[in-house]
């Protein structure tokens, strides 16, 4: 059991997870949020429109390497150790250590003699004498559901508020390309790998096997005949590990559909074509033997892929100083199966008793045997105020609902930043902002960024814990061509 808590505490350090950019945005985006800026070519991935303002008059811009982005948001993990040692207290806790059987009998035998040299009658002596034993059982056992109680609560609080979620986003080398025809129309093709884990507990009551004997004891002639010593704690409490994996290519087209003097309205879309990979696996915190597949294992396999399609459409808006837009991803809303949990079937070991808890968990609500992902649509509107050759700007985006991530997680992003672009080589590109979660862990980050030698792109992203004991931090670092 410690090494399944182990495992969990150290927040799935031995695996590589990530985001899907549509929560969880790379490189100056992470900043930026779904502004595009032309400075900042990893702003393509966000509004399809976007990818027109970043093309040469006519040819090819393409990226060298990255970004490689990577997240880490958690509940409760300051007091994430301290956390640890109550579940390990609790299941290594001798629950029966307040039976003391000598005593009890004891007591009976001082209760038979003193109704006896009150009345002198046998029979009312043993009456009273196995009315002790009752009483005491009774007290015994009231104690220890008071205990298991109290252990039930403490496990609660630790499911409904600790959980542990480690991601990381890597785009392809050279990706994206960004073609500008003749025409004037532009191409886009890009591609990402992405996988995104999270481990939280759930919570199941105490029980104490082995005390039937106690429970039926109710004459004091068969006290010494009590045995307690096969009495074991059983709970369905779990390490839950969620895990959803993505290969995604896409195919952009935007085109500047009017223009007057002042502004240009530009249309766009992107087909974006997935295989993810979503799995779930159940770890029972009591159990003592190893499982069959480690937890590398797990975070990394891609048994099971579910293919799909998603559509993403945007506008913009662009004028000498100022640029507005507006983005809908996954206008069609494709679904994606989790890998199938509950069929026990040639299951053993620690396998097997996973699979009965989950199951258990399951017909109580807690978690679905046949989980569907639907990659919901999200409309996304951005503005800023710039400068002509856009070095400068203020810019803000707003997420206008909200979607759940693969693992179930919401996410609704109101982002602020400001942003300088140098041409300068020496000097580096800056940019600071605020980013904020609306829904779900209702995280506040602070944004920055540095652009160095106008190609080497630092940005992070730290929120400090909040009242609900949430917080996260993100890291990006890419390298692109010079614009």
């Amino acid at each position: 059991m410690k090494k399944y808590l182990a495992v969990f505490a150290l927040g799935l350090s031995s695996s590589a997870m990530a985001s899907m950019n549509i929560y969880q945005p790379i490189g100056s985006s992470t900043v930026l949020g779904n502004y595009g800026n032309r400075h900042a070519l990893s702003t393509a991935s966000g509004n399809p429109a976007s990818s027109y303002l970043m093309a040469n008059l006519q040819g090819f811009r393409v990226n060298f390497l990255g970004p490689l982005g990577i997240a880490v948001e958690g509940g409760g993990i300051n007091g994430l150790n301290d956390r640890v040692d109550d579940l390990e207290a609790i299941f290594d806790e001798d629950f029966t250590s307040g039976v003391d059987l000598d005593a009890i009998e004891t007591g009976a035998q001082d209760a038979y003699q003193a109704e006896f040299d009150s009345s002198g009658d046998t029979v009312a002596a043993e009456a009273a004498a196995n009315q002790y034993v009752v009483d005491a059982v009774a007290d015994v056992l009231a104690d220890i559901d008071s205990t298991l109680v109290s252990a039930d609560e403490v496990i609660t609080d630790i499911s409904n508020t600790t959980y542990l979620k480690f991601a990381t986003t890597v785009q392809a080398p050279f990706l994206p390309i960004i073609y500008k025809t003749r025409r004037r129309g532009v191409f886009t093709l890009d591609a990402s790998a992405s996988l995104v884990g999270r481990a939280s507990i759930l919570a199941d009551n105490l029980t104490l096997t082995g005390l039937e004997d106690l429970e039926g004891l109710d004459d004091a002639n068969d006290i010494d005949s009590v045995d307690i010593s096969d009495v074991n704690l059983e709970t369905d409490t779990a390490v839950y590990l969620k895990r959803a994996s993505d290969l995604r290519f896409s195919v952009g087209y935007s085109e500047m559909v009017s223009r007057s003097e002042y502004s240009a309205l530009i249309l766009g879309g992107r087909l974006n074509f997935h295989k993810l990979a979503l799995d779930q696996k159940l770890t029972v915190l009591t159990e003592d033997e190893d499982s069959s597949v480690s937890y590398g294992d797990f975070f990394l396999s891609r048994d099971e892929i579910s293919s799909g399609v998603s559509l993403d459409l945007g506008l913009i808006l662009a004028a000498r100083n100022y640029q507005l837009g507006a983005s809908i991803a996954n206008v069609n809303e494709p679904t994606f199966d989790y890998k199938v949990l509950g069929n026990c079937a040639g299951l053993s070991g620690a396998d097997l008793t996973s699979c009965h808890a989950a199951i258990r968990f399951a017909n109580k609500g807690a978690l679905s045997l046949r989980e569907t992902y639907r990659m919901e649509a999200q409309m996304t509107v951005d503005a800023a105020i710039k400068s002509k050759d856009q070095h400068f700007s203020l810019a803000g985006s707003y997420d206008v609902n909200a979607i759940a991530d693969p693992l179930g997680d919401e996410y609704q992003w109101a982002v602020v930043s400001l942003s300088y672009f140098s041409d300068n080589w020496i000097l580096p590109g800056m940019r600071v902002g605020y980013r904020r979660n609306l829904v779900g862990n209702e995280l506040n980050y602070l944004t920055a960024g540095l652009t160095f030698y106008r190609r080497l792109d630092f940005d992070v992203a730290y929120a400090a814990e909040n009242d609900n004991g949430n917080s996260g931090a993100f890291f990006s670092v890419g390298y692109s061509f010079a614009f």
